[in-house]
């Protein structure tokens, strides 16, 4: 009688040398599901870019302005950059993004307004603008300096800047209005 070869055969089970092995398993998985990421990768949703955001935090366009009941757009970060430096919208001038439904001033788009606030520049001007201070705030080190010295051009100067600060015709040291 011949033996039959599958009947020594180890179980599925088992491991060549016949010793039982346990049964296999899921994969990992990490929270809610996830399957996890190897260390240093970004998890999913971590670290990426937004639709309507830039790497900054702050919305990129096309952007959409709020006029006069209205809304005229679409306009990409430099039409909107011109129109701030012509003076045709505000800080306050309200736009959107196109995958953002939601209205919000202008002054939050990263880069289109400068990070002083008018009304300080004009409270700096009106009250200390003989020493230059209004100068110094907005940045342009060289112009205090002057207007420290000068003492405000003998009034004249500071009187000058006080009327420019009003009518929202200064920038600051990079260029960029006032918010």
């Amino acid at each position: 009688m011949t033996e039959d070869p599958l009947a020594k055969q180890p179980p599925e089970n088992s491991n060549p040398y016949g010793q039982p092995q346990p049964p296999p398993q899921a994969p990992p998985q990490g929270q809610y599901g996830q399957q996890p990421t190897p260390y240093g990768q970004p998890q999913q949703g971590y670290g990426q870019p937004q639709p309507g955001y830039a790497g900054q935090g702050g919305p990129t366009g096309p952007f959409f302005i709020s006029a006069m009941g209205g809304e005229q757009g679409p306009l990409d970060i430099n039409q909107l950059a011109q129109m701030a430096t012509g003076g045709s919208i505000k800080g306050e001038t309200m736009v959107r993004t196109q995958q953002n439904q939601n209205w919000f001033p202008a002054k939050q788009v990263p880069g289109l307004f400068s990070q002083k606030e008018w009304l300080t520049t004009l409270l700096l001007s009106v009250l200390l603008g003989g020493l230059g201070v209004d100068r110094f705030y907005l940045g342009h080190i060289g112009l205090g300096i002057a207007k420290l010295v000068t003492l405000g051009g003998c009034g004249i100067w500071s009187i000058i800047d006080i009327v420019l600060v009003a009518m929202r015709k200064i920038t600051d040291s990079d260029g960029r209005p006032l918010a």
